[in-house]
């Protein structure tokens, strides 16, 4: 990604941005708002797909399935350009504070499961992602300026951003095969009373639902063990060591381990189904406090991935 490549920038001691060649950005940049036109545009999109989708579940009109994935398409690339703006703005990747991680965190989401619906041909999901996807980019855009009193992270290279950017498409993934494990045992539910509306009818098979939250926690898989790994290499850089104490380190090790224990029993007889959408609702809590609790009180180097 454009910001993760470009983040060349670190942050002095009172939080101002000071470019690697030596030279200061300018202090009002670092307050530097997204242009307009993308947010507008970004919002737009996405409720116009949210909107489509919801009409596609309720009628089953393919066209506007259709017509929610293009809408969602649009969002995507509007919301790509609103972010490289703020990392113009800011001389910094997206995620130099919280809001700016939120709003990562939602594109990420939406990418996601675009890939997921075109590998999977199914959009029945794209009106309970969807919501998500819009409160997490109104979240990161609304917030009242100087809500976020703590301090960035320092920003060392493209290893280090790349890092961070693995790891919020990791939570992201873990998110989507969280709503996937919701639909999955509402839909078992309504079928166990026999409670058979047409909207039912119209959501994905179980066996369906399944699958597509495997691959969400595949996805998952595979960048937080990268990011991670890329992690100990940046902290080996900065300090001379691969490892040194920090509880974000131990829960992520700790999310990798259940994350890899359901998609291994996911697919054995006796987990798959409801018990293991269980454990993944269970697992993507301890994600929540690991971004959440253990970020924000515990962890002194992560503050926002």
């Amino acid at each position: 990604m454009r910001w993760a490549i470009l983040n060349i920038c670190r942050f002095d001691a009172t939080g101002a941005a000071r470019m690697v060649g030596g030279s200061r950005a300018p202090q009002s940049a670092t307050n530097k708002p997204m242009p307009h036109f993308f947010l507008f545009l970004t919002i737009v999109a996405y409720v116009f797909s949210l909107g489509s989708y919801s009409r596609f579940l309720r009628t089953g009109r393919e066209v506007s399935g259709r017509l929610g994935t293009v809408f969602l398409i649009l969002g995507l690339v509007a919301h790509y350009f609103a972010l490289l703006e703020r990392s113009r703005g800011t001389h910094t990747v997206p995620y130099h504070d919280i809001y700016g991680s939120l709003s990562l965190f939602g594109w990420l989401l939406a990418l996601i499961y675009l890939g997921l619906e075109l590998f999977h041909r199914q959009r029945s999901v794209g009106a309970f992602v969807m919501p998500f996807v819009v409160a997490f980019f109104l979240a990161a855009n609304l917030a009242p300026a100087g809500a976020d009193k703590l301090s960035p992270p320092p920003a060392h290279g493209p290893i280090f951003a790349f890092h961070v950017t693995l790891s919020i498409l990791a939570y992201a993934a873990f998110g989507l095969s969280f709503v996937l494990s919701l639909i999955f045992l509402v839909e078992n539910s309504l079928l166990r009373k026999r409670n058979l509306t047409d909207v039912v009818w119209r959501l994905p098979p179980l066996e369906l639902l399944e699958r597509m939250s495997r691959s969400s926690v595949l996805v998952g898989i595979i960048s937080i063990a990268i990011g991670t790994a890329l992690g100990f290499i940046w902290v080996d850089r900065l300090t001379g060591q691969y490892w040194y104490y920090d509880p974000k380190y131990v829960i992520t090790l700790v999310v990798l381990l259940l994350y890899a224990i359901y998609w291994l029993l996911a697919r054995t007889t006796a987990w798959r189904g409801a018990r293991a959408s269980r454990l993944c609702i269970f697992n993507f809590v301890i994600v929540v406090l690991s971004f959440t609790v253990v970020n924000l009180y515990l962890s002194h180097s992560h503050r926002y991935f």
